[in-house]
């Protein structure tokens, strides 16, 4: 099953998406310009191999739902994030609010 829909933080909307796969859940919460998502999220292959893209991007781990993607600590972001002053350890609200 996959659910997409709308979160308001802040007077500002956001898109939330869950895909439930076999054994896991892909859960990201993006803006216009970038996203938070759950552990499946590849930050290494961001800043390396996908570096000119300019990904802004943040993941939690350990998240089973939007709701404990929006209120947990980040554990890693991209560079393109932390030039925004998007840090580990923010939690998912905080870095939203900052793209």
């Amino acid at each position: 099953m996959m659910e997409v829909k709308p979160i308001v933080i802040d007077n500002r909307t956001f898109l939330a998406v869950s895909v439930e796969l076999p054994k896991t859940t892909l859960i990201a919460i993006m803006s216009d310009i970038g996203y938070i998502m759950c552990g499946a999220l590849d930050v290494g292959l961001l800043n390396d191999k996908l570096k000119d893209r300019k990904i802004i991007a943040g993941r939690a781990v350990g998240v089973r739902s939007v709701e404990d993607l929006l209120n947990a600590a980040l554990e890693s972001v991209t560079d393109e994030a932390e030039q925004r002053g998007i840090k580990v350890g923010m939690i998912g609200k905080e870095a939203l609010l900052r793209m």
